[in-house]
């Protein structure tokens, strides 16, 4: 899937098939971009990344790469122990010098409830330290023949609902007659409908109460 596939079908859905076209590609590719961001935004689960994530060493508090949106998980260190996530009240009554431990091989990572890309490691790391980790990213911008790689084939559509939304909302006509609301209930409710999807197949018994399983 790239954005000149979306755009060919938005085009379609719009009636702006032939040249001269209301919208030039460079406009609907700002769209789908736009749209990705949004998508993002509303579904963080589909942006998710695991990989390496670098660490100031000798610092309690990190920060993600500029790139991210939020903390996922930290699972272990690169090539050494796994992590556990511990509440901050849980470091402060058990060890309440733990911000000032000398550095060493993290064990434990604390959330930064106030701040989504945040994060405190006990003890601090050490330099050379890696972590692996899950994040939330924010979508690059994509060219228009380029693969949209951060995102499942299946989401086609639902890509192609926020687009038109977007090219409709510019047409004052077309917000009157109700058509960019028309997509963009569709574009949220599939986003919507995707999650709750999740249940039957993300849970142990479909999500079920497995008494009720027969």
């Amino acid at each position: 899937m790239t954005p000149q596939d979306v755009i060919t079908e938005v085009r379609r859905l719009i009636q702006d098939e032939v040249s001269p076209y209301r919208y030039s590609d460079t406009v609907l590719l700002g769209f789908v971009n736009q749209i990705l961001k949004r998508m993002a935004l509303l579904r963080p689960d589909l942006f998710a990344f695991i990989g390496d994530i670098s660490i100031t060493a000798d610092e309690v508090l990190q920060t993600l790469p500029s790139n991210s949106i939020r903390l996922v998980e930290i699972y272990r260190v690169k090539n050494g122990n796994a992590m556990t996530e511990v509440s901050r009240e849980t470091l402060d009554q058990s060890t309440p010098n733990w911000v000032a431990e000398t550095a060493g091989t993290p064990v434990n990572y604390v959330r930064h409830v106030r701040n989504p890309n945040k994060y405190f490691l006990y003890p601090p790391p050490v330099s050379g330290t890696v972590l692996v980790g899950e994040y939330v990213q924010t979508p690059s911008d994509y060219g228009l023949t380029a693969t949209i790689s951060v995102l499942p084939d299946a989401y086609f559509s639902t890509l192609v609902d926020g687009v038109v939304y977007l090219a409709e909302s510019v047409d004052n006509e077309h917000v009157n007659s109700g058509r960019a609301k028309l997509f963009f209930d569709s574009f949220t409710q599939s986003l919507g409908v995707a999650l709750q999807s999740r249940v039957l197949t993300d849970t142990e018994s479909g999500g079920m109460d497995p008494k009720q399983v027969i």
